[in-house]
């Protein structure tokens, strides 16, 4: 069954939250749902600005990351790099070795560039089901998904109900630009990845992610070889916005 915000709870939440900053808006939440509230990092720019947020700030939200095995060096890199700079433990989720073992038999390293089901199947089994597990018992999932990202997450809200996790997810970057990202970046001399010099613009896992050339989409480069417009692994696909 469902447990869906009432109507009451989530307008109130939505107007708890209205003109506040990125901080006191995750300051609130953590105010709100004490040790429910939970940030996944994929190391890249806008989440490494919300890592800075975080432990700049000292906001008492737990960093969990999805190691899929299959990650560039220089996300290990900036990862380690992350440790050492601010000191914030990353919880670390791996998917599960048998899943991995079973697909690498049957269908081999990149079985991924046969078909979407193929995929996705890969997907599922490196980042859907272990998000899964992180997610399990929270309120609040923070992301750095931002509009501008792409058409499907252009309709997204700052704060929606994810009917399949059970949880409320808040965007804090949604209405910040590429460039807003790359400043803030730049003038707090966050630890970045080095690959976004390279024009990698979304960073993934190396055999489905290649940089951009001017003038394409923010996603071009993940998955580059489907002719899809909404390329999405599983772990944000949007669906209806709870509207009371």
């Amino acid at each position: 069954m469902s447990t869906e915000p009432t109507t009451h709870t989530f307008d109130s939440l939505t107007a708890q939250l209205e003109g506040l900053n990125e901080i006191d808006a995750i300051r609130k939440l953590t105010d709100l749902f004490p040790g429910q509230v939970v940030f996944s990092t994929s190391l890249g720019y806008e989440d490494q600005v919300i890592t800075d947020l975080i432990a700049t700030n000292q906001l008492p939200v737990r960093l969990f990351t999805l190691d899929t095995g299959r990650m560039f060096g220089e996300t290990y890199s900036v990862w380690n790099k992350t440790l050492s700079r601010y000191g914030l433990p990353i919880e670390t989720m791996y998917p599960k070795q048998e899943a991995v073992e079973q697909l690498m038999t049957a269908k081999g390293p990149y079985s991924m560039y046969e078909s979407v089901e193929n995929r996705k199947e890969c997907c599922f089994i490196r980042k859907v089901e272990p998000l899964n597990r992180a997610l399990a018992g929270q309120k609040v999932w923070i992301t750095g998904i931002r509009a501008e990202q792409s058409a499907n997450r252009h309709d997204m809200t700052q704060l929606e109900w994810d009917e399949a996790h059970q949880l409320v997810k808040f965007h804090p970057l949604m209405n910040w630009t590429f460039d807003d990202v790359k400043a803030y970046v730049k003038e707090h001399n966050v630890p970045y990845n080095p690959l976004h010099d390279k024009g990698f613009v979304s960073i993934g896992c190396q055999p489905c992610t290649r940089a951009i050339q001017p003038g394409e989409d923010f996603r071009a480069g993940r998955w580059w070889w489907e002719d899809n417009s909404k390329k999405e692994c599983g772990l944000h696909v949007h669906e209806e916005v709870f509207k009371p």
